[in-house]
Parts: structure tokens; C-alpha cells; sequence
């Protein structure tokens, strides 16, 4: 248990029961009548986006007045970056999909304490696939433990993000097997945990949000999610936006950071 007196564990289930309760509030619009619209310059957002977040807010923060609180769907206070305990919360990743009627979208939220995740759930409602973590304790898919693939070999490696990253993977592993967009990048990352990818990248600018929970999955798995460069994040920053990155087992891991150092900068 921390310092804090925070129960990880019990945490965990609490993010489990309330992804599950929001699975069905957005099930209820998928693939029916939506509004939608686009936010900023070209980021879309759906009325389920809003119903999400606004029920995931009351049953987390609600039943813990004394955390902060981050999502994409809220309005950022700054002043989170004082609170050693905030939840981190992506309503809905994939919206494109999700609007579009595909099924690789989800709903993921983690508990972050002094800057890293210690309980996370992902839930992918489309395909009913719960998966759970705490710091320490493993991490599962439906309550069923899950691991990384294993090995340190690049050659035949499952692996997914942009294409621009596809390509230049395709130069150290020329016989690599690139696997179809996944629209929700969380549920990409997290597709790490559970070795149906061996590596997945994300590309620079996207948010703890999008991070926060497959970070700690992948880790708890056995892998790793780190910059290109090898760091691990840190959320709850003032600006909690981050540069390229890449997620592998944990013995493969090591191996890409190596043969990445002579990438072009244009990647990073």
C-alpha cells in the first residue's frame, strides 16, 4: 500500500465497475443515431463522448473529492499539478471509429500517483474486453493474467502505429508483419500487454490520456512504453502532452531503443 494510504487494489475494481457501467452508456448510441461535431481544428467529439465523461466524473471523483481529475472532455485546472492523486481519464479514444461504427475503440482511465499510473483499466466494449492493472499486481484481460510476447527478435515482429513509423521499422526488419490501423491508440498500446503486437508506436502529441492506463498495462504485462530515446513518462505535467513513442516486450524492448538512435529527427 502507499504512503497515502491508497489501496491500489481497491482502486482497480472501482475503475473497473465504472468503465463497465460506461461501456453501456456508449453502447447505447454505437452504431444508432449520433450527433457529433468537431472540436478545435479537426478532433471529433459525440454527445456519447460527453455522456461518458460526465458519468465516469460522478463515479469516480465523486466517490474521491480529494483527487484531481484530467480527461480530454473537461476543461483543464491547472491547478491538478499540485495533487499527488488524480484520475486520468479518456471517455472515448477512437471517436473516429466509434462514430465510423468500427469496433477498435474504448474507454480507458487510470489512477496516477507522484506522476505514475498505479491502478488502470481499459475496456473495449465493442468486443467486451476488460483489461485491468495495479502497480505490482499483474495485469489482465477478463480477470485472466496477461503477458508480453517473448524474445528479443525483431524478425517476424507483429507491429502497428503510423505509417511513417511502419516504414522506417521495415528497414531494420525487413520481413516485419504490419498490422491494420488500430483507431484508439490506448487500445494499440495495450494490444502489447496481451502479445497480439510485439511493438506498437505512437506518434508525438498525443496526451496522458490517451497514455496513462496502456502505460501501465504494458508494463505490468511485462513490457515497456517509453519515448524513443528510452524514458519513461511522467503525467500530471503542466502540459501533459508527449513526444513519440514506443511499447514492446520487455526483452525486445532494449533492442528497439538501440537500433532506433539512428532515426531521423523528423520521427521524434
Amino acid at each position: 500500500m502507499l504512503a497515502t494510504d491508497v489501496d491500489p487494489r481497491a482502486q482497480r475494481k472501482r475503475l473497473v465497475a465504472a468503465l463497465r457501467e460506461a461501456g453501456q452508456v456508449a453502447l447505447t448510441t454505437f452504431r444508432g443515431s449520433l450527433r457529433h461535431w468537431t472540436k478545435g481544428k479537426e478532433s471529433p467529439v459525440s454527445e456519447a463522448d460527453i455522456a461518458v465523461n460526465d458519468l465516469l466524473h460522478q463515479r469516480l471523483l465523486g466517490e474521491t473529492p480529494g483527487y484531481a481529475w484530467l480527461s480530454e472532455e473537461t476543461k483543464d485546472d491547472r491547478a491538478r499539478t499540485a495533487a499527488r492523486l488524480i484520475w486520468i481519464v479518456d471517455p472515448i479514444d477512437g471517436t473516429r471509429a466509434y462514430i465510423a461504427g468500427r469496433t477498435d475503440w474504448s474507454i480507458s482511465a487510470a489512477l496516477v500517483a507522484d506522476g505514475r499510473p498505479i491502478a488502470a483499466a481499459l475496456f473495449a466494449p465493442a468486443t467486451d474486453e476488460m483489461f485491468a492493472a495495479v502497480a505490482g499486481g499483474g495485469a489482465t484481460l477478463n480477470d485472466a493474467p496477461i503477458a508480453v510476447s517473448s524474445g528479443s527478435k525483431l524478425g517476424g515482429a507483429s507491429v502497428a502505429g503510423p505509417q511513417r513509423y511502419l516504414q522506417q521499422f521495415e528497414e531494420i526488419s525487413p520481413d516485419s508483419a504490419p498490422v491494420a490501423k488500430i483507431h484508439s491508440l490506448a487500445l494499440r498500446l495495450t494490444r502489447v500487454a496481451h502479445a497480439q503486437l510485439d511493438v506498437a508506436f505512437a506518434s508525438p502529441n498525443s496526451h496522458d490520456w490517451d497514455l496513462a492506463a496502456a502505460d501501465l498495462l504494458v508494463h505490468e504485462a511485462g513490457g515497456a512504453l517509453t519515448t524513443l530515446g528510452g524514458q519513461r513518462l511522467t503525467y500530471n505535467q503542466p502540459v501533459p502532452v508527449h513526444g513519440a513513442l514506443v511499447a514492446a516486450g520487455g526483452d525486445r524492448h532494449p533492442r528497439l531503443i538501440e537500433l532506433m538512435r539512428d532515426w531521423p529527427e523528423k520521427l521524434v
